[in-house]
């Protein structure tokens, strides 16, 4: 069983950055790969970021790729989402997951999802 919550959410102008933080409760944290989604009111779920056990391997949505950047402390069981250049259609609630499977982009392999965090970036 992974607890994870996440925290660093907030309001931030067009431009500016934020960092996310999702902490794992768990002695097999380490095993998991982590993915970090959003949802849009409205709007279906969807792909962020996700980071293999080993850190070794990073996968990034179109929509982020260059400006997000995932990263994993194994050692203090934490994933983070760093958040650069936000767009006003970068405001969702973040979820970060994990999962032991390869398909890390789909939302439908996470075994394990935390409660979210409102990102809102104002334009």
């Amino acid at each position: 069983q992974v607890y994870l919550v996440e925290s660093g959410g907030g309001l931030v102008q067009a431009g500016g950055s934020l960092r996310l933080s999702c902490a794992a409760s768990g002695r097999t944290f380490s095993s998991y790969a982590m993915g970090w989604f959003r949802q849009a009111p409205g709007k279906e779920r969807e792909f962020v970021a996700a980071i293999s056990w080993s850190t070794s391997n990073t996968y990034y949505a179109d929509s982020v790729k260059g400006r997000f950047t995932i990263s994993r402390d194994n050692a203090w069981n934490t994933v983070y989402l760093q958040m650069n250049s936000l767009k006003p259609e970068d405001t969702a609630v973040y979820y970060c997951a994990a999962t032991y499977s390869d398909y890390v982009h789909s939302l439908h392999e996470y075994d394990y999802w935390g409660q979210g965090t409102q990102v809102t970036v104002s334009s």
